[in-house]
Formats: C-alpha cells, sequence, structure tokens
C-alpha cells in the first residue's frame, strides 16, 4: 500500500440501449441480428423474434421450450405481452440463453461510462473504481482510456490494475493512476 494518500473516485459503465446480437443470418450471411429498440414478440412457439441488420430478415430464438401458457408466471406471461423492455433485457443478457441459441452480444454502441467530472491533474495517485450496472463486456484498458482521453500505451504506463487490462471483463475492477513521468 502506497503512503500518499488516494483520491477514490467512482465510474460507471451503463447500458443505453440494447446491444446487437452476434448472430450469422442464413440469407444474407451477415452477422449482425437486432431485437429492436426494446421490443420484440414471442409468438405461440415460445420464439423470441429478432431481425437481421442487413437485409431485414427474421429469425427466431427459443426462450421456452414448449411449455403450456399456464405454467408460465403470470407477471412474465403480462411482460410478454405488453413488450417489457426490462424483460427483453434480461432474456438478451442471460448467458444461458445466448449459449442455448448461439449467438452473443455486441455491446459496441449500447453502453456509456460515467465518470466524475472532477480534475485529476493534482492529486496523485488516483484509485478509480470501476462498477458495471449491467454484464457488459469491455477491455480495462480501452475504458481506462476513454475515461481518461488517454491513449492506451499511455494507460499501460500510468495504471496498476487489478484485473489484466486487456482481458475482456464483464465485473467490476479497480485500477490505480500513477502521476505523469
Amino acid at each position: 500500500m502506497s503512503s500518499q494518500p488516494h483520491t477514490v473516485l467512482s465510474w460507471v459503465v451503463r447500458r443505453t440501449g440494447l446491444p446487437a446480437l452476434s448472430l450469422r443470418c442464413v440469407d444474407c450471411r451477415s452477422g449482425s441480428a437486432t431485437a429492436g429498440e426494446g421490443r420484440f414478440r414471442v409468438n405461440a412457439n415460445g420464439k423470441l423474434l429478432v431481425r437481421c441488420v442487413s437485409c431485414d430478415r427474421t429469425s427466431k430464438l427459443t426462450v421456452h421450450e414448449r411449455v403450456p401458457v399456464g405454467s408460465l408466471e403470470r407477471a412474465e406471461l403480462d411482460g410478454y405481452r405488453v413488450n417489457d423492455p426490462e424483460l427483453v433485457a434480461s432474456r438478451l443478457l442471460d448467458p444461458l440463453f445466448a449459449r442455448r441459441n448461439r449467438f452473443t452480444l455486441d455491446w459496441t454502441e449500447a453502453w456509456e461510462l460515467d465518470t466524475p467530472s472532477e480534475q485529476l491533474d493534482e492529486r496523485w495517485p488516483a484509485r478509480v473504481e470501476v462498477v458495471f450496472e449491467d454484464p457488459i463486456q469491455a477491455r480495462p484498458e480501452r475504458l481506462i482510456a476513454r475515461g481518461l482521453g488517454l491513449s492506451r500505451s499511455q494507460v499501460q504506463r500510468r495504471i496498476k490494475c487489478d484485473v489484466p487490462p486487456r482481458r475482456p471483463t464483464r465485473a467490476g475492477f479497480t485500477f490505480t493512476l500513477l502521476a505523469r513521468e
């Protein structure tokens, strides 16, 4: 532990929309699909309908496998009827659902980083705690570079991170920003 006092800041990574799905289209071979703007339809066979971004073809993802409607919880059934955005998000963010339907999430433009407006110029070293509100996958070094406005090579020289900075993570982490050399 450093003998110098740390300035402790908190950053929050939050979802701004639904991520795209990396899912191969059978028509155009595009690798991207969308569930729309927080709306989806579960048909009578328990399938979630998604659209290809390139050709607009509809594909089906299995939500429930041959279950009677009466066996679903009332709140879940009502959520399907009114296109509840939180229900859509919970289904798409569920890793078991993604694995079963063979897709991954593309978070490219579906998240934002909230950083405090406080300047770090004079207070060294600064300790930053990064919290993820949703399981958004991001590389710590890219996230830190974006938050501080530094190049990734500067980030590699100036941070000490409690997770491998080049390995994508979905969990919160902490890093220490050192003074300029």
